[in-house]
């Protein structure tokens, strides 16, 4: 519910300050706070802004961003128009902003901050894929800078989260809603979750702390952050110890600018004036130092960041480094420095997948990320980022090297994540790594200062390879370093390394430099090189020649038989296989005689690890046999980390040695039986050869049965083939629910906003339908509605007294209803001709009761001026007839009076009693009594003794009702005379029809004396 406000004077919108006009290029005076919130927005916008001040103006301009249907119109600015006094306005193309206004985006766009107008543009991604509060967050982050300030609300999924850290990045200030506050949460812990937000609170709590933030930050003209004061360069270096003591890590080199800057947007976090009470602050809060150290290491990264960079890189540099590469098994490394969050180390490894299988070449890629900011590696290590990188990721990279995990999110494939190799590292202090391929160091540069620049590009020099490439920022070059890189590509900041003995001197001088201490041993190293040849040592030579006289032949091989190096002649003992060649095989390449038991012992081998030797074995080679001695041996370690060739470094290898076995000459034996030499080795020959028969039947035996087993390994890989195609196919599936499900979310998230406003309407409509009731119930007026049919619609509890009425009589034609009214029968007629006629009639009835009222049928019209009906009104106007009567009745009686002032006879009222009640001006005159002292008489008092029995026999006649003509009789003046009058007495009765007085006519008449007694 909307505030209260306090009744203020008058006052211009435009002042604290004065509304700008914009002229091109023309940048805002005032903050601009952009509001993104999606379901369960409504209730946040309506807290947020009903605790905005009433008696004063904030001096800044709020933008709301809100998940709105396409296919509806939105109320937003009607439902938020109602809890504050500011002008609320849904944008226009084009508009201009201006200080204490409220901008609502319409609905079916996305908006931009350009130059202090507000762009809409046509939504370029589908409806589930749509980010309008990151899109308008980071073109207001690039348009305003330190002037940027982002506020998350309530909402689902994670938008908003790319565009925190786009103004997080240019040194703006970010607001989040309190989690446990909101209707949805997804969207502020994916906020907090960055670690850049600088404040946390419910709705109804940011507008006091964002206007005491900008009065601090905007509202007072500051020092320019590049002309420091010696006092402030004082508390500056003593800021730069503690943040060593407590980090690690000497930010004295970078630039000042950027540092001042940073420093003291945290200041206005905390609305402290001077760099010397922030350092007092810093001191005394460990928490702020730690703080400050991830304000300063803020990276504005994300996927393929700089697109048209990334492209050159993909066209021109990724496949030089698999066209100089022939053999396969080799590894391409590459180092990311300050790679933040890992979207670049991520960007780039994707480039180089893609590059080579291009190349249609197998190689390690190990892509090496580093950075000094701890939090940062640990997200890059989770490898979960938001569902908003779909807008920097095309829809193909993004289906095949990421998952997207129950909530929305998205995780790098394992794939992908084992070709990096994220650390902490400070690139100024610590040792670099080497023989790389290609090294990464994006907007890096621009934060550091001159002598940190020439200290880090030798630097780089020597971490790569010979023709290695060096990727920089937009903004960043390698200065006058042209000795060390050849240009590659100007505009993408890509360069390649030079080689030579012209590059020395220049690489000697960074040797000056304490921190790359390493890098200067390696450099002497290289000058001693390139001066004389060392020697090879003795020991080296002997073990040479030893090898190459004594050694046997021999091959280093895979679990599998995949041979991986060879010493030595091995002809005797292996040959190529005919068919399709590719991986070198030992088991397919050794001769008759070999195989099957070179398979048992390396089958035995690797169960045991221990070595088996098997002498004696006949190999056929080149028609003859060769006896052979086969052992095998398992290496004790993988290879180490130099040998980065071997693909399977991480698996044991197996040495399988090849020795011929000397041909054993022994004399033939002899057996003497009976005196007779019988030639044992004549007899024993055929045994032999039967048994050599048999045994080359068992190893053709063993042929077909190994050649079965590789026909069936073939139909299995046929079936896993086949399996992997169904596998893509679910995947594709998959990744088509998934988009259905974004959407599906999307919609709901609208239809969560619709939702809301036609809450808040129902909400008004019910409150409305109450007032309407009460009213109608208050003013006691009978109304009953009907449509054209004359069907009931709607009547009021107090037409239930004239019109025989229940609820269930709703929809009922009136006709049938038993109306209450006397001598009146044309209520439908009437009706009907009302609504002919569009004339209204007023009619006045009475009911059964007694009771009148003005009976009023008039048409019934909605907004748009249609006829749906009509309106019969029953006002009560009894006591307006009543008093009408009365009046009637007192204007016939005044009239009377006229008469009785006016007239020359004297008339008189008196009650029963005697007491006088009337006394007229003629009485007066006649009797010589005033009318005050006639009331104050009896009427026996003016008769004479004798007469009083006649008067009361007048009275009861009277009281009879009797009609009585005039009569003779006395009455006594003033002064005691008697006086001979015509008297002519008339009953007054009451309501009821009894005597209530008795009124006269007495006229003085000249006594007859004929007349005898009065009768």
């Amino acid at each position: 519910m909307p505030q209260k406000r306090r009744k203020t004077p008058p006052q211009p919108i435009d002042t604290s300050p004065a509304p700008v006009a914009f002229e091109a290029h023309s940048v805002p005076a005032f903050p601009i706070v952009g509001i993104g919130a999606s379901a369960g927005g409504l209730a946040a916008f309506e807290a947020f802004f009903s605790g905005l001040p009433t008696d004063s103006y904030p001096g800044m301009a709020f933008v709301l961003v809100q998940h709105l249907s396409p296919e509806h119109k939105s109320l937003l600015a009607e439902l938020i128009g109602r809890c504050t006094r500011l002008p609320v306005v849904e944008v226009e193309d084009g508009m201009v902003v201006q200080a204490n206004h409220v901008y609502i985006i319409p609905p079916g766009h996305d908006m931009a901050f350009l130059n202090g107008t507000l762009q809409l543009l046509d939504p370029s991604a589908e409806r589930g894929q749509r980010l309008p509060i990151d899109f308008f967050f980071r073109s207001l982050a690039q348009d305003q800078h330190e002037r940027a300030i982002g506020i998350v609300l309530s909402g689902t999924a994670s938008d908003g989260t790319l565009g925190v850290r786009a103004i997080k990045g240019e040194g703006g200030m970010v607001m989040v809603q309190n989690p446990e506050s909101t209707v949805y949460d997804g969207m502020p812990r994916s906020a907090i979750a960055t670690g850049l937000v600088d404040y946390v609170l419910p709705p109804a709590e940011m507008p006091a702390q964002l206007m005491a933030y900008t009065q601090h930050a905007f509202g007072k003209s500051r020092h320019p952050a590049s002309s420091p004061t010696p006092k402030s360069e004082s508390a500056l270096k003593k800021i730069f110890i503690l943040l060593r003591a407590q980090t690690g890590h000497d930010f004295s080199q970078y630039k000042p600018n950027t540092i001042l800057r940073r420093i003291e947007r945290r200041m206005a976090v905390h609305q402290i004036d001077a760099i010397e009470r922030y350092l007092h602050y810093l001191q005394q809060t460990p928490a702020e130092t730690e703080s400050l150290f991830h304000d300063l290491l803020i990276g504005v990264t994300q996927f393929f960041r700089d697109p048209g960079a990334f492209k050159v890189l993909e066209d021109e540099v990724i496949p030089r480094l698999f066209t100089s590469r022939r053999a396969s098994g080799d590894v391409i490394r590459v180092w990311t420095t300050g790679c933040s969050t890992g979207e670049e180390a991520y960007s780039i490894a994707m480039l180089l997948q893609e590059g080579m299988e291009a190349a249609k070449q197998s190689h390690t890629l190990q892509v090496f990320a580093t950075d000094i900011d701890s939090r940062a590696i640990a997200t890059a290590r989770a490898a979960l980022y938001p569902a908003s990188i779909a807008a920097d990721i095309s829809p193909e990279r993004l289906a095949r090297f990421f998952i997207v995990q129950p909530d929305g999110v998205y995780r790098v494939h394992k794939s992908l994540r084992d070709a990096l190799v994220f650390s902490e590292q400070d690139v100024i202090k610590d040792p670099p790594f080497s023989r790389l391929d290609l090294i990464s160091c994006r907007n890096l540069l621009i934060y550091l200062g001159a002598e940190l620049q020439r200290k880090l590009i030798p630097l780089f020099h020597y971490a790569l390879k010979p023709s290695g490439m060096l990727f920089l920022g937009t903004s960043e070059g390698i200065g006058d370093f042209n000795d060390l890189f050849a240009v590659v590509d100007r505009k993408a900041k890509l360069y390649q390394r030079k080689d030579g003995l012209q590059s020395q001197p220049r690489l000697l001088v960074s040797r000056q430099t304490p921190p790359l201490s390493a890098l200067n041993a390696t450099l002497a190293g290289v000058q001693s090189k390139t001066t004389a040849p060392l020697k090879r040592p003795l020991r080296e030579l002997t073990e040479q020649a030893l090898l190459q006289h004594l050694a046997p032949t021999a091959a280093l091989v895979t679990e599998r038989g995949d041979i991986l190096y060879l010493h030595g002649r091995s002809g005797m003992y292996l040959e190529l296989a005919p068919g399709e060649t590719g991986v070198s095989n030992i088991l397919k390449m050794a001769r008759e005689g070999l195989r099957q038991a070179l398979g048992m012992a390396l089958h035995q081998v690797a169960a045991s690890r221990q070595s088996v030797r098997i002498p004696s074995l006949n190999v056929k080679t080149n028609g003859h046999f060769t006896r052979v001695n086969l052992a095998v041996c398992p290496l004790a370690a993988a290879p180490s980390e130099s040998d980065a060739s071997n693909p399977a470094n991480d698996s044991l290898l197996y040495l399988v040695i090849f020795e011929q076995a000397p041909d054993a000459v022994a004399p033939a034996p002899v057996a003497v039986t009976d005196g007779v030499v019988v030639d044992i080795e004549s007899e024993s020959a055929v045994l032999i050869a039967a048994l050599r028969d048999e045994l080359r039947a068992k190893d053709d035996y063993l042929q077909s049965t190994h050649e079965e087993l590789e026909s069936s390994n073939e139909e299995l890989k046929s079936s896993n083939e086949e399996m992997q195609s169904v596998n893509e196919e679910l995947q594709s599936t998959n990744e088509e629910m998934e988009t259905s499900k974004e959407e599906l979310q999307s919609v709901n998230e609208e239809l969560a906003t619709v939702n809301a406003e036609l809450n808040t309407k129902v909400t008004d409509l019910t409150r409305l339908n109450n007032d309407m009731n009460n009213l109608l119930a208050g003013t006691g007026i009978a109304t009953v509605f009907v449509d054209h049919q004359l069907h009931i619609v709607r009547f009021t509890p107090s037409a239930s007294a004239i019109i025989n009425l229940i609820l269930s009589d709703v929809g009922r034609p009136v006709a049938h209803m038993v109306s209450n009214l006397v001598g009146y029968s044309s209520l439908i007629a009437d009706t009907q001709d009302v609504l002919q006629t569009m004339v209204p009639k007023v009619l006045e009835v009475q009911t059964t009761a007694g009771r009148w009222y003005s009976m009023r049928i008039q048409p019934y019209r909605t907004l748009d001026n249609v006829i749906e009906g009509a309106v019969l009104s029953f006002v009560d106007i009894t006591e307006t007839v009543q008093v009408r009567d009365a009046l009637r009745k007192a204007n016939e009686l005044l009239r009377l009076a006229v008469v009785v002032r006016d007239a020359q006879d004297a008339i008189t009222v008196q009650d029963l009693d005697g007491r006088i009640l009337a006394w007229n001006p003629g009485a007066a005159r006649i009797y010589g009594w005033s009318e005050d002292q006639a009331l104050s008489l009896n009427v026996s008092t003016r008769i004479p003794p004798e007469r009083r029995d006649e008067a009361l026999a007048t009275v009861r006649a009277l009281g009879r009702k009797q009609i009585l003509q005039p009569y003779l009789s006395q009455r006594i003046a003033s002064d005691g005379a008697r006086i001979d009058v015509s008297i002519t007495s008339t009953a007054l009765l009451d309501g009821k029809g009894e005597m209530y007085a008795i009124a006269t006519t007495e006229r003085p008449v000249a006594m007859q004396p004929s007349a005898g007694s009065v009768k």
